[in-house]
């Protein structure tokens, strides 16, 4: 009997949001959570709110009848009124803890919902949302960090979009590039699946890597790095080396797309830092060091770094750079952030570049790529913690194509990359 009930109040919660009959949600949700979810759709509240809002596109569109003779199409005051109660409701639904990005079983968010039916406010409602979480669970990553007593922080890895927050209304952040959710082509796993423990640093580091021309893949089939990303890497180049005699960095070798290209720069100096075994064993058999102006560090980012700041080259000049472009595989975004935050404003001269305004910094943008409302909100989360950290960003749009009908994926565990368009980021000190 008391299982009935409970799906009775399931079905109230979700009909009240479907209704956008806020009063009534006001006395459910008192003992209830704005997260249940209908057992056969998978929908939330949230999902509900924002479905109910389709339009019946049976009878074609309606005239306006305020007056109008003209046969001017317009929206009409019944549905300007249903927008704004779906509104009021989203809004309602979001202060009493709702999910930003919980999946129903048609693998939607709420905001794929919205942005699949054109609601555009509400589309910006879950967007605002998924942003707010992100940062608080950034901000409770850092209190953590500064609480922990451990002589050692626990490994913040895994590349991974998770679709199963466990902080209210949030995910984790995914970072620049991995065969994860973070840029999945094929839908994302059940809301309930963790980390793919094979995309964790020490697992891939400790893996070998089939290193073919156009791809590299882990030991598990996850994609490291695709030939695909060439034009992406090419105008990162264009942007980044606009001009010969440049000093650059570059923290993630992969395939070489973007070395080779910053070679055909014929930058001053070129740094790469890899720490993959079997990449380093890959540009050792290719020439990489022996190459004029070229300096390779083997390790990590981390552990590279810390060495090279304050260090001089063999001139006797502090080694600072033109440009940086950071692509590296299984960590998550509170990497990025990290480097951005505490190293690119030690390396990157602040009066280098083309014109002496300024060096730049790069990165792939591949956060958030297995759908739109993903992708928006960790767009606005790095433009929110790059200009904390002093950098002004400027965004340019690539079209990418269509990656599973030209068979890209074939062969791999998981696509990381569904969307229509790349939004390629620079970077530059504010001012």
């Amino acid at each position: 009997m008391e299982e009935i009930e409970t799906d009775t109040q399931v079905d109230e919660i979700l009909l009240a949001a479907s209704n956008h009959d806020v009063s009534r949600l006001r006395n459910l949700l008192r003992n209830s959570s704005a997260n249940v979810q209908d057992p056969e759709t998978g929908f939330t509240p949230l999902h509900s709110a924002i479905a109910a809002c389709e339009e019946d596109t049976s009878e074609g569109p309606k005239l306006q009848t305020n007056g109008n003779t003209n046969g001017e199409t317009a929206e009409p005051t019944g549905r300007e009124k249903e927008l704004e109660a779906a509104a009021k409701t989203v809004k309602y639904l979001f202060l009493n803890g709702a999910i930003w990005n919980d999946l129903d079983f048609n693998n939607e968010t709420p905001g794929c919902i919205a942005l699949r039916l054109g609601l555009n406010e509400l589309y910006e409602l879950v967007m605002d949302a998924g942003v707010r979480a992100e940062m608080l669970l950034s901000r409770l990553d850092e209190y953590q960090i500064l609480g922990d007593n451990d002589d050692e922080e626990d490994d913040d890895e895994g590349f991974e979009i998770i679709e199963d927050p466990t902080t209210e209304g949030a995910t984790a952040a995914p970072t620049t590039e991995a065969p994860s959710d973070a840029q999945a082509a094929t839908p994302a796993p059940p809301a309930q699946e963790s980390t793919d423990p094979s995309t964790t640093q020490p697992v891939y580091l400790a893996g070998e890597l089939d290193i073919a021309p156009d791809t590299i893949l882990d030991s598990s089939a996850n994609a490291v790095m695709m030939s695909w990303e060439t034009p992406i890497m090419k105008r990162s180049a264009e942007l980044l080396l606009p001009t010969p005699g440049l000093r650059v960095l570059n923290i993630g070798h992969g395939l070489g797309i973007i070395d080779d290209m910053f070679q055909e720069s014929s930058p001053k100096s070129h740094h790469i830092i890899e720490a993959h075994p079997d990449v380093l064993a890959q540009m050792k058999q290719k020439g990489w060091m022996e190459k004029k102006g070229v300096v390779v560090h083997e390790g990590r980012w981390q552990d590279v770094l810390p060495k090279l700041v304050g260090a001089r080259d063999e001139d006797g000049e502090e080694i600072l750079f033109d440009a940086i472009y950071f692509d590296t595989f299984a960590e998550e975004y509170s990497a990025l952030r990290d480097f951005f935050t505490e190293w690119v404003i030690q390396v990157l001269d602040p009066a280098g570049g083309k014109d002496g305004d300024g060096g730049s910094f790069g990165f792939f943008n591949g956060m958030g790529a297995d759908r739109q409302v993903c992708y928006d909100v960790y767009q606005k989360v790095v433009e929110m913690d790059l200009f904390e950290a002093g950098f002004d960003i400027e965004w340019e749009d690539i079209e990418i194509a269509d990656l599973q009908s030209t068979g890209e994926w074939t062969g791999v565990k998981r696509p990381y990359w569904s969307l229509k368009t790349y939004r390629l980021p620079t970077c530059k000190f504010i001012g």
